[in-house]
């Protein structure tokens, strides 16, 4: 397979499982989580905030938005999940706590 298709199958994998897991995480806890046109956002009421999850395919990783940050993450083959370069962070690792600033007591 292409990288460009296999970044593509991976980012939406993600994007997908990650969506899944905020969705049912979102009945318990307070805020909305959408996915549109490929991209994952997360909304908070008050005070308002939101966070996006993007795939950025030029550069085959994902971006997250979230707190006034940018955090670009990698695919990291050995475990097969997108990781922060600096911190080692998975993205579910790196939403859940950032959810968490908002929400303590949050769990994925």
């Amino acid at each position: 397979m292409p990288a460009d298709q296999e970044f593509q199958q991976r980012a939406e994998d993600a994007l997908t499982a990650l969506y899944d897991k905020l969705g049912q995480a979102s009945d318990e806890f307070d805020f909305d989580v959408e996915m549109n046109s490929g991209a994952l956002t997360v909304e908070f009421d008050e005070p308002r905030e939101r966070f996006v999850v993007s795939p950025n395919a030029p550069v085959r990783q994902i971006w997250v938005s979230a707190h006034v940050h940018s955090f670009k993450l990698d695919w990291d083959q050995p475990r097969a999940a997108f990781v922060l370069p600096a911190t080692g962070q998975s993205l579910d690792e790196l939403i859940a706590g950032a959810i968490r600033q908002r929400l303590p007591g949050f769990h994925l």
